[in-house]
């Protein structure tokens, strides 16, 4: 940690405090306190801390709701507004928007597909053919009925899944199938929700809806990547998610879309023009939501996060689909969909996840790496200290600027092979720019959050 004194340092100058032992990061300053878990060998920003202690030290005037605790895990990087990584708890009547952003429950899911790599070895030119056209170039047959959105926002993922349309996509989706899978995603019984904070598009009067956002995986870091499963690291977790060695899995990643933006840019101004006329506006531009707007943005964010679940369900079934005509079979199941951009309500508090994901105790979690590195499924272990919290990924190393300018390195320890229609892609988000998994995954199994289940390798992964 010879470079702790240097932070030291600059961080004084700024009125914050900075310890660190056994990998673990203690920052405060006169408003709030803030802890980070991350591994020596990899970099504290200090962007990234005055993000934190910001979120941390956010109030409303004439009210008592407040941040209880604020905490990072180790793929911690700064964001546009609310940092990567980061955990914020505030009491029961207090949420903060701009802590989720737009991306509203952005998760992660994962598919077992009941196929070999050496069965898709022996395809792979028309299993890349299918895929692209089904993900990349717009190949979606994916009819709704208003009724059917209506009912996800009103009812939830059940009455959704009941009123699908026996057309398109759905022709011959597994309605019994996906009714179960329903338990398996995280936090998903949780939302709430409402049509009127839903987008008139889609809850309108016409009678089928082919809404040019569902089945669509969104830029940035988000895709669709099919793995191997390289090893099973936990031999009882890893069976009772039927996960085996030399399996072929799908992870995708994806969000709520142009919903989420709809619904988290309204509440974050709503948050604003709820401030107390004649007091000052905090200088970080951060506004929390007491009382009864906080209740309705819970509401608000429910319906985009039903519908990020419902975006992931339709990207699986899209895959389902090119693998069952490429195949001829289908034996594919969920293992799980798990979030990390959302307000879970959790031990009395609501816990806002920022690019961080739930893992209580038995649980299941997603940690991706890059496109050249590995993945693992982990079991949570329910860590009260990290807010039964664990990282949602690497994290960013390098901006994706820096590599528009720079193209530099590309290749990687593993072998990688992205499909995309966009070579920006390809460079921005290129193996170098993210951590490396490793130290991420042992920093956390080290601190208590989690039990590495299984290590998974990237065979081919689909960027839009």
């Amino acid at each position: 940690m010879s470079h702790l004194p240097r932070l030291q340092k600059a961080l004084k100058k700024q009125g914050i405090a900075v310890s660190y032992q056994d990998g673990i990061y203690q920052l405060r300053n006169p408003h709030a306190e803030v802890t980070v878990l991350l591994p020596a060998s990899l970099p504290l920003e200090e962007k990234a801390v005055r993000q934190l202690l910001e979120f941390a030290a956010v109030r409303v005037p004439g009210h008592e709701g407040h941040v209880c605790k604020a905490c990072a895990t180790p793929d911690f990087h700064p964001g546009s507004i609310a940092p990567v990584g980061s955990i914020v708890a505030t009491s029961p009547d207090m949420v903060i928007p701009a802590a989720i952003g737009t991306d509203i429950n952005c998760a992660v899911r994962l598919v077992r597909t009941g196929l070999t790599l050496a069965q898709l070895e022996s395809r792979k030119a028309g299993v890349t053919r299918r895929l692209t056209r089904a993900l990349l170039e717009d190949g979606r047959n994916i009819p709704v009925k208003s009724a059917a959105f209506a009912a996800l926002f009103d009812v939830g993922p059940h009455a959704w899944i009941d009123l699908l349309h026996r057309d398109g996509l759905w022709a011959e989706a597994d309605k019994d199938r996906l009714l179960a899978e329903t338990a398996q995603a995280i936090g998903l019984a949780a939302f709430g929700g409402h049509s009127r904070y839903a987008p008139e598009a889609l809850v309108g009067h016409r009678e089928v809806i082919r809404d040019p956002g569902l089945g669509t995986v969104g830029a940035g870091n988000h895709f669709v990547e099919l793995q191997v499963v390289e090893a099973v690291l936990d031999r009882h977790a890893g069976y009772q998610a039927g996960l085996a060695a030399g399996e072929v899995v799908v992870m995708i990643h994806s969000g709520s879309r142009d919903v989420g933006f709809y619904v988290g840019q309204r509440w974050m101004d709503k948050a604003r023009a709820a401030w107390p006329a004649g007091i000052k506006h905090p200088e970080s531009g951060l506004y929390g939501l007491v009382g009864e707007l906080a209740g309705e943005y819970l509401d608000a964010m429910g319906v985009a996060a039903r519908y990020a679940w419902a975006n992931r369900v339709v990207l699986a079934e899209m895959v389902r689909s090119c693998l069952r005509e490429e195949f001829q079979e289908d034996r594919s199941a969920l293992v799980v969909d798990v979030p990390h951009n959302v307000v879970l309500r959790e031990g009395g508090l609501n816990v806002h996840r920022k690019g961080a994901t739930p893992a209580h105790h038995g649980e299941l979690a997603l940690i991706p790496g890059s496109m050249g590195d590995y993945s693992y499924v982990v079991s949570g272990l329910g860590n009260t200290e990290w807010l039964s919290s664990c990282s949602h990924g690497a994290g960013r190393a390098i901006r994706r600027q820096a590599l528009r300018a720079t193209r530099q390195g590309l290749g990687h320890e593993l072998p990688w092979h992205c499909v995309t229609l966009r070579e920006e892609r390809r460079v921005e988000e290129a193996p170098v720019a993210y951590k490396r998994i490793g130290p991420v995954i042992e920093a956390q199994e080290e601190a208590g959050l989690i039990t590495p289940v299984a290590r998974l390798k990237p065979w081919m992964t689909f960027k839009a």
